[in-house]
Protein backbone atom coordinates (compact mmCIF):
# COMPACT_ATOMS: atom_id res chain seq x y z
CA UNK A 1 0.00 0.00 0.00
CA UNK A 2 2.95 2.50 1.23
CA UNK A 3 4.19 1.67 -2.50
CA UNK A 4 1.22 2.85 -4.53
CA UNK A 5 0.75 5.91 -1.73
CA UNK A 6 4.76 6.87 -2.92
CA UNK A 7 4.13 5.87 -6.89
CA UNK A 8 0.46 8.01 -6.63
CA UNK A 9 2.69 10.61 -5.05
CA UNK A 10 5.34 10.95 -7.43
CA UNK A 11 2.62 10.76 -10.14
CA UNK A 12 1.36 13.86 -7.98
CA UNK A 13 4.08 16.24 -7.97
CA UNK A 14 5.29 15.68 -11.25
CA UNK A 15 2.08 16.56 -12.79
CA UNK A 16 2.07 19.86 -10.56
CA UNK A 17 2.06 22.89 -12.20
CA UNK A 18 5.15 24.95 -10.69
CA UNK A 19 4.40 28.59 -9.04
CA UNK A 20 5.72 31.92 -8.53
CA UNK A 21 7.89 29.77 -5.52
CA UNK A 22 9.39 27.73 -7.97
CA UNK A 23 9.91 30.52 -10.46
CA UNK A 24 11.83 32.63 -8.63
CA UNK A 25 14.00 29.53 -7.20
CA UNK A 26 14.77 28.68 -10.66
CA UNK A 27 15.67 32.46 -11.44
CA UNK A 28 17.77 33.27 -8.48
CA UNK A 29 19.55 29.67 -9.12
CA UNK A 30 20.79 30.73 -12.54
CA UNK A 31 21.10 34.22 -11.88
CA UNK A 32 23.44 35.77 -9.25
CA UNK A 33 23.57 39.03 -10.96
CA UNK A 34 21.90 41.46 -8.41
CA UNK A 35 21.01 44.05 -11.50
CA UNK A 36 19.47 41.62 -13.17
CA UNK A 37 17.49 39.59 -10.45
CA UNK A 38 15.81 43.47 -10.12
CA UNK A 39 15.17 43.51 -13.93
CA UNK A 40 13.28 40.20 -14.16
CA UNK A 41 11.27 41.60 -10.79
CA UNK A 42 10.75 44.80 -12.36
CA UNK A 43 9.31 42.59 -15.66
CA UNK A 44 7.60 40.57 -13.03
CA UNK A 45 5.74 43.50 -11.33
CA UNK A 46 5.14 45.26 -14.77
CA UNK A 47 3.35 42.14 -16.12
CA UNK A 48 1.57 41.70 -13.16
CA UNK A 49 -0.54 44.79 -13.77
CA UNK A 50 -0.68 44.21 -17.35
CA UNK A 51 -2.41 40.62 -16.87
CA UNK A 52 -4.74 42.61 -14.50
CA UNK A 53 -5.65 45.76 -16.81
CA UNK A 54 -6.26 43.20 -19.80
CA UNK A 55 -8.12 40.41 -17.23
CA UNK A 56 -5.86 38.03 -18.07
CA UNK A 57 -3.64 35.33 -15.67
CA UNK A 58 -2.02 37.51 -13.60
CA UNK A 59 0.20 34.54 -12.25
CA UNK A 60 0.83 32.86 -15.43
CA UNK A 61 1.79 36.67 -17.13
CA UNK A 62 3.97 37.58 -13.56
CA UNK A 63 5.85 34.47 -13.53
CA UNK A 64 6.53 34.67 -17.55
CA UNK A 65 8.10 38.32 -16.60
CA UNK A 66 10.25 36.73 -13.67
CA UNK A 67 11.72 33.99 -15.86
CA UNK A 68 12.28 35.29 -18.91
CA UNK A 69 15.53 36.00 -18.92
CA UNK A 70 16.60 33.11 -16.81
CA UNK A 71 19.83 32.05 -18.54
CA UNK A 72 21.14 35.07 -19.98
CA UNK A 73 24.16 35.57 -17.19
CA UNK A 74 25.24 32.02 -18.26
CA UNK A 75 23.99 32.19 -21.97
CA UNK A 76 23.98 35.90 -23.26
CA UNK A 77 24.83 34.78 -26.65
CA UNK A 78 21.18 35.61 -28.26
CA UNK A 79 21.22 32.32 -30.30
CA UNK A 80 21.33 29.92 -27.05
CA UNK A 81 19.46 32.93 -24.79
CA UNK A 82 16.09 31.41 -24.15
CA UNK A 83 16.56 28.31 -26.01
CA UNK A 84 18.26 26.96 -23.08
CA UNK A 85 16.01 28.28 -20.75
CA UNK A 86 13.43 26.23 -22.83
CA UNK A 87 14.63 23.65 -21.92
CA UNK A 88 15.00 23.78 -18.36
CA UNK A 89 11.50 25.36 -18.35
CA UNK A 90 10.00 22.15 -19.89
CA UNK A 91 11.76 19.43 -17.40
CA UNK A 92 10.18 21.65 -15.02
CA UNK A 93 6.59 21.73 -16.70
CA UNK A 94 6.02 25.30 -16.88
CA UNK A 95 3.21 26.21 -19.38
CA UNK A 96 3.16 26.29 -22.78
CA UNK A 97 2.38 29.81 -23.20
CA UNK A 98 4.78 30.91 -20.89
CA UNK A 99 7.51 29.43 -23.35
CA UNK A 100 6.13 30.74 -26.36
CA UNK A 101 6.29 34.13 -25.54
CA UNK A 102 9.89 34.09 -23.76
CA UNK A 103 11.11 32.57 -27.06
CA UNK A 104 9.07 35.50 -28.65
CA UNK A 105 10.59 38.20 -26.68
CA UNK A 106 13.89 37.20 -29.05
CA UNK A 107 14.31 38.56 -31.91
CA UNK A 108 16.03 36.16 -33.17
CA UNK A 109 13.15 34.03 -32.86
CA UNK A 110 10.77 36.14 -34.36
CA UNK A 111 10.70 33.61 -37.92
CA UNK A 112 9.27 30.55 -35.80
CA UNK A 113 7.81 32.20 -32.76
CA UNK A 114 6.22 35.62 -33.81
CA UNK A 115 4.49 38.00 -30.92
CA UNK A 116 0.89 37.31 -32.39
CA UNK A 117 -1.00 37.11 -28.67
CA UNK A 118 -1.39 39.51 -26.03
CA UNK A 119 1.08 37.91 -23.69
CA UNK A 120 3.97 37.95 -25.47
CA UNK A 121 3.52 41.37 -26.95
CA UNK A 122 3.03 42.61 -23.00
CA UNK A 123 6.24 40.60 -22.57
CA UNK A 124 8.35 42.51 -25.15
CA UNK A 125 6.88 45.44 -24.57
CA UNK A 126 8.07 45.23 -20.40
CA UNK A 127 11.35 44.15 -21.46
CA UNK A 128 13.35 47.35 -22.28
CA UNK A 129 11.30 49.98 -20.54
CA UNK A 130 11.74 48.48 -17.26
CA UNK A 131 15.70 49.48 -17.57
CA UNK A 132 14.76 52.94 -19.13
CA UNK A 133 12.90 53.74 -15.64
CA UNK A 134 15.17 52.09 -13.38
CA UNK A 135 18.40 54.05 -14.80
CA UNK A 136 15.94 57.26 -14.87
CA UNK A 137 14.66 56.79 -11.19
CA UNK A 138 18.56 55.78 -9.77
CA UNK A 139 20.22 60.15 -11.31
CA UNK A 140 17.44 61.67 -9.03
CA UNK A 141 18.87 63.10 -6.26
CA UNK A 142 16.54 60.85 -3.98
CA UNK A 143 17.10 58.17 -6.20
CA UNK A 144 13.45 56.75 -6.05
CA UNK A 145 11.31 55.76 -8.41
CA UNK A 146 8.46 57.27 -6.14
CA UNK A 147 6.66 60.08 -8.17
CA UNK A 148 8.84 59.64 -11.26
CA UNK A 149 7.75 61.43 -14.18
CA UNK A 150 7.18 60.51 -17.64
CA UNK A 151 8.77 63.51 -18.60
CA UNK A 152 11.62 62.64 -17.25
CA UNK A 153 11.50 58.94 -18.64
CA UNK A 154 11.43 60.68 -21.81
CA UNK A 155 13.77 63.16 -21.90
CA UNK A 156 16.46 60.93 -20.70
CA UNK A 157 15.79 58.48 -23.56
CA UNK A 158 16.34 61.25 -25.92
CA UNK A 159 19.53 61.52 -24.17
CA UNK A 160 22.86 60.31 -26.19
CA UNK A 161 25.06 57.60 -23.79
CA UNK A 162 22.19 57.37 -21.13
CA UNK A 163 21.48 54.05 -20.14
CA UNK A 164 23.52 52.49 -23.80
CA UNK A 165 22.28 49.26 -22.94
CA UNK A 166 18.67 50.18 -23.31
CA UNK A 167 17.50 49.49 -26.92
CA UNK A 168 15.20 53.13 -27.64
CA UNK A 169 14.21 51.11 -30.95
CA UNK A 170 13.15 48.16 -28.92
CA UNK A 171 11.21 50.05 -26.07
CA UNK A 172 9.43 52.31 -29.04
CA UNK A 173 8.90 49.12 -30.86
CA UNK A 174 7.40 47.16 -28.20
CA UNK A 175 4.44 49.73 -27.27
CA UNK A 176 3.44 50.30 -30.72
CA UNK A 177 3.19 46.14 -30.66
CA UNK A 178 0.66 45.99 -27.57
CA UNK A 179 -1.13 48.93 -29.06
CA UNK A 180 -0.58 51.53 -26.17
CA UNK A 181 0.21 54.99 -26.11
CA UNK A 182 4.26 55.54 -25.45
CA UNK A 183 3.28 57.79 -22.42
CA UNK A 184 0.76 55.97 -21.15
CA UNK A 185 3.31 52.57 -20.80
CA UNK A 186 5.62 54.39 -18.93
CA UNK A 187 3.25 55.38 -16.60
CA UNK A 188 1.72 52.38 -16.11
CA UNK A 189 5.41 50.81 -15.38
CA UNK A 190 6.54 53.34 -13.44
CA UNK A 191 3.23 52.90 -11.33
CA UNK A 192 3.76 48.89 -11.51
CA UNK A 193 7.23 49.27 -10.51
CA UNK A 194 6.53 51.54 -7.64
CA UNK A 195 4.62 48.66 -5.83
CA UNK A 196 7.84 47.01 -5.19
CA UNK A 197 10.25 50.01 -4.71
CA UNK A 198 11.87 48.38 -1.71
CA UNK A 199 12.77 45.03 -3.71
CA UNK A 200 14.15 47.00 -6.67
CA UNK A 201 16.12 49.15 -4.17
CA UNK A 202 14.47 52.27 -5.41
CA UNK A 203 12.74 53.32 -2.83
CA UNK A 204 14.87 56.33 -2.20
CA UNK A 205 17.52 57.12 0.11
CA UNK A 206 16.74 58.78 3.49
CA UNK A 207 17.61 61.55 4.89
CA UNK A 208 19.85 60.26 8.31
CA UNK A 209 18.84 62.74 11.41
CA UNK A 210 21.60 64.62 12.91
CA UNK A 211 21.24 64.51 16.56
CA UNK A 212 23.31 66.41 19.26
Amino acid sequence: MSGLLTAKTAIGEKDKMPDRNDAYKLMTDHVKNENLRKHMLSVEAAMRFYARKYGQDEELWAMTGLLHDCDYEEYPDLHEHTHVLVGWLREDGYDERIIYAILAHNDLNVATHPRNNLLSKALYACDEVTGMITATALVRPNKSIIGLEVSSVRKKMKTKGFAAGVNRDDLVKGAAELGVDLDEHIAFVIQAMSSIATALGLAGVQETAVLD
